[in-house]
C-alpha cells in the first residue's frame, strides 16, 4: 500500500468514526503537499463542507486531532484554509526505507505465466537508406516503452517491421545497376546501408534532371514525373520483383543483405534488439488477399483503371487507395497483412505501433479498415504517436541537407563525451578499458536521456553538446551521481563499515532525508503511470528530481564521517537504495550507469 492509499484509509476511518458512514458519498482527495507548506500529504476538505455543514478549518482540526491520537503514521498536522496538511512520522519513513532496501524489486510487477501479451513495433526502417535521427528517437522510445511495460507486468514481444519491398527499394536497385559498376561495401569501405543510401540519392538526382529536361521540352510537371524514363524503369522493376523475376530478386536479396548488416551494427551501438522481425516482402501477399476478399464482399470497390479503394467518407475521412491499377500493393495493404500474420503468430492483447505523428491518419485508417474487415482487434490497436526531432541548426551531417545520419550522430556523441570527460577529469585514474567503457556509457546515456526526458508527443530539438553536461537535467549528471554513491559505498567497505536494515526507528531525520525516502516510495507509481501513458519522460524527470535532491543532501550532510553510528547506517542504507533506484530507472530508459567515474 502506498502513502496515498494509507492516508485515504486513515481519513476514511476518521470520517466514519467522527461523522458516520454517510460521508462516503463525497469523494476524498489526497495529494502531495505543496513545497511552500509544511507537511507530506494534503487532504482537500472542500468536498466535505456541504454534507458536514461545518467550516473546512473545523473539519480539518477534528480529523487532524483524531489522526494524531489514533495513528502512529501521523506526526503532526496543520490546516490552511480548505487543506489539511499531514506530516508523516519518522517511523513510517524508516519502515518504508527498510522495505525498499531489502526488496530490490519493490518497484515492479512480477508477471505470472497468465500475464497478457503486448506487442510493440518500433524502428520499421526502409531498406533504401541508413537509419537517421528520427529512427533514433523511434528506437529509443520503443525500447524504453517495452522495458516499462514489462515492469508493469505485461509479457512483451518487441517487433520490427522492415519495409524491404516497394518502389523506393527499386529506385536504389536501379541506380546501382545503372551507375554502380559492381561496387560493394567491401570495395567501397562503406557500411552496407550507407552504400545503398548513396544509390537512392543518385537515383533522385538523375530522376530530377530527367524531369527538368522534360519540363523544358514543354511537358507539364506532373506528366514529366510519371513519364521520366528512370521512374518508368523503376516501376517495371517493381512489377518484375512481384513476378519473381530471378535477376531482380537476386539483386534485391544482395542489396538488402548489405543493408541488414549495416542496420544491425547501428542497433548494436544503440543497445537495441527485437524478439521478432517481420518483413513486408513476406506479408504483403497476405494483405493483397485480404483486400481482394474485402473487394469480393463489397467492403471495397474497384475503379475503372483497375485500382482498389476503400470509401471512408461515412467515417468523416476520404477514399483510400489499397491496390494500384497495376495490382501492386501500398503501405496500407501491407500493414493489413502484417497485422493478420502477427495475430496468427501471437495471442496479442494489445498491439502498439511506435510511429511518428506524421502517420496519425494512416493508423486511424488502418484501425477502421481492420474493423470493417471483421478483425475484432482492429479498434484496439494503439498508435503511439511521437513528435519530430531535429538538431539546433537542422543538421549535423547530411546527404541532402536535411537527413541526420544515426551513425554520424553516435560518432559525434562519442567524440564529445570523450572530450568533455577528459576536460573535467572524469577519466583520471581509469584504465584504457575503463575509459572506453565510460565514454560509451556517457555518450549513449547523454543521447538517450536527452531524447527520452522530453514528452514524446512533443517535437524536440536535440543538442549534442548540451546533452553531455555533468550538471543539470542530463544523463551524465545522473550517471555521475550513481558513480559517486558507489564510491561512497566502496569506501565504507574499505573502512570495514558495514551497514544493513535500520533498527533504530526513532532517528531524528532532516527534512531532506525524509523527502528522499518519500521520493523512493513514489518510484513504483511513476513506473505505473509511465506505462499507462506510454511516457518514459516521467521516469527520466523523476530520476533527475531524485538525483538533484540527493546531491544537495550529499553536500550538506556527512555520511562516512557521521559519528552517530545509527545515523551513519541510515545514510548508507538510504544512499544504497537511491543508487539501486537510479540504476533500475535508467535501465528502463535503456541507459547503463558506471560504477566509477
Amino acid at each position: 500500500m502506498n502513502l496515498e492509499q494509507t492516508i485515504l484509509l486513515l481519513v476514511e476511518q476518521a470520517l466514519q468514526h467522527l461523522y458516520g458512514e454517510e460521508i462516503y458519498q463525497n469523494p476524498l482527495q489526497v495529494q502531495k503537499t505543496r513545497k511552500e507548506f509544511e507537511g507530506d500529504m494534503t487532504v482537500v476538505l472542500f468536498p466535505l463542507v456541504k454534507s458536514l455543514r461545518k467550516s473546512p478549518e473545523q473539519i480539518g482540526k477534528e480529523i487532524g486531532d483524531y489522526l494524531l491520537n489514533s495513528s502512529s503514521v501521523i506526526e503532526s498536522y496543520n490546516v490552511v484554509k480548505g487543506f489539511l496538511n499531514l506530516k508523516i512520522g519518522v517511523q513510517y519513513w524508516l519502515e518504508k526505507l527498510n522495505e525498499i532496501f531489502q526488496q530490490k524489486d519493490f518497484w515492479k510487477v512480477i508477471p505470472d505465466e497468465n500475464a497478457d501479451l503486448m506487442m510493440i513495433e518500433y524502428s520499421s526502417p526502409n531498406t533504401n537508406k541508413p537509419l537517421h535521427l528520427g529512427h533514433v528517437r523511434n528506437n529509443l522510445l520503443g525500447w524504453s516503452i517495452a522495458q516499462i511495460q514489462e515492469a508493469n507486468g505485461w509479457k512483451v514481444v518487441k517487433t520490427n517491421l522492415v519495409n524491404d519491398r516497394g518502389i523506393h527499394i527499386c529506385k536504389s536497385m536501379l541506380a546501382w545497376k545503372l551507375f554502380g559498376n559492381g561496387e560493394t561495401p567491401q570495395s567501397s569501405g562503406l557500411k552496407g546501408d550507407h552504400l545503398v543510401g548513396k544509390y537512392y540519392v543518385l537515383f533522385d538526382q538523375a530522376y530530377k534532371q530527367q524531369v527538368k529536361e522534360l519540363v523544358e521540352k514543354g511537358w507539364n510537371e506532373e506528366e514529366a514525373k510519371k513519364s521520366a524514363p528512370l521512374m518508368q524503369e523503376a516501376q517495371k522493376m517493381l512489377l518484375a520483383w512481384e513476378n519473381n523475376d530471378p535477376e531482380v530478386r537476386k539483386l534485391w536479396e544482395t542489396m538488402n543483405g548489405w543493408v541488414y548488416e549495416g542496420f544491425n551494427e547501428t542497433y548494436r551501438k544503440l543497445g537495441i534488439n527485437f524478439d521478432k522481425i517481420y518483413y513486408e516482402s513476406e506479408t504483403y501477399l497476405v494483405g493483397k488477399k485480404i483486400v481482394e476478399e474485402g473487394l469480393a464482399n463489397g467492403i471495397f470497390y474497384r475503379r475503372p483503371d483497375g485500382s482498389v479503394w476503400a470509401d471512408l467518407r461515412e467515417e468523416g475521412l476520404d477514399e483510400k487507395l489499397l491496390l494500384r491499377s497495376d495490382g501492386t500493393s501500398v503501405y496500407m495493404t501491407q500493414d493489413i497483412g502484417t497485422a493478420k500474420v502477427r495475430y496468427d503468430d501471437f495471442p496479442i492483447k494489445k498491439m502498439v505501433y511506435v510511429v511518428g505523428n506524421e502517420q496519425n491518419y494512416h493508423f486511424q485508417v488502418l484501425s477502421i479498415l481492420l474493423d470493417k474487415l471483421g478483425f475484432e482487434w482492429g479498434k484496439s490497436l494503439v498508435h503511439f504517436s511521437y513528435g519530430m526531432v531535429e538538431l539546433p541548426d537542422g543538421k549535423m551531417k547530411s546527404r541532402e541537407g536535411t537527413v541526420v545520419d544515426a551513425d554520424d550522430l553516435i560518432d559525434e556523441m562519442l567524440r564529445t563525451a570523450r572530450d568533455t570527460s577528459e576536460e573535467l577529469g572524469k577519466l583520471d585514474g581509469c584504465s584504457p578499458e575503463e575509459i572506453e567503457n565510460i565514454v560509451r556509457m556517457v555518450a549513449l546515456g547523454a543521447l538517450k536521456y536527452f531524447i527520452l526526458k522530453v514528452d514524446p508527443r512533443k517535437n524536440m530539438t536535440f543538442n549534442p553538446k548540451e546533452s553531455i553536461d555533468f550538471n543539470g537535467n542530463t544523463g551524465p549528471f545522473i550517471q555521475y551521481t550513481h558513480a559517486r554513491i558507489r564510491s561512497v559505498l566502496r569506501k565504507a567497505d574499505e573502512q570495514s563499515i558495514s551497514f544493513g536494515k535500520v533498527n533504530n526507528l526513532h532517528l531524528l531525520l532532516s527534512e531532506k532525508e525524509r523527502y528522499l525516502i518519500q521520493l523512493l516510495t513514489e518510484f513504483p507509481e511513476v513506473v505505473k503511470e509511465a506505462g499507462n501513458e506510454f511516457n518514459p519522460a516521467l521516469i527520466a524527470n523523476f530520476l533527475y528530481e531524485l538525483v538533484k535532491e540527493y546531491n544537495q543532501f550529499y553536500h550538506d550532510y556527512s555520511i562516512l564521517k557521521e559519528e552517530n553510528t545509527d545515523l551513519r547506517n541510515f545514510r548508507l542504507v538510504l544512499s544504497s537504495a537511491i543508487a539501486e533506484v537510479i540504476k533500475n530507472g535508467m535501465a528502463l530508459l535503456g541507459i547503463e550507469v558506471p560504477e566509477r567515474m
